[in-house]
C-alpha cells in the first residue's frame, strides 16, 4: 500500500453513485465471492484503476481539492 492510500484512510469522504440494478447485483456477487462488502470492492476497483493510470502516466499529486 503506497503513501497516497494511507493518507486517504485518514480523511474518508462519501461518494454517491447511480448504478443500474443488474450491475449492482453483479457487483454484490463479485464482492461476496471475494469476501468483501460492495463498498470495499468498489474501493479496490478504484484503487486498481488509479494505480494502473499512475503506472502509465506517472504519479498523481493532488495540490488542492479537485471538487
Amino acid at each position: 500500500m503506497n503513501m497516497y492510500w494511507s493518507e486517504c484512510a485518514v480523511a474518508t469522504k462519501s461518494l454517491s453513485i447511480r448504478i443500474d440494478e443488474a450491475l449492482q447485483d453483479k457487483l454484490h456477487v463479485v464482492a461476496d465471492y471475494e469476501g468483501r462488502s460492495a463498498n470495499s470492492q468498489i474501493l479496490i476497483l478504484i484503487r486498481d484503476c488509479i494505480e494502473a493510470y499512475e503506472a502509465k502516466h506517472g504519479p498523481i499529486f493532488e495540490e488542492k481539492p479537485l471538487h
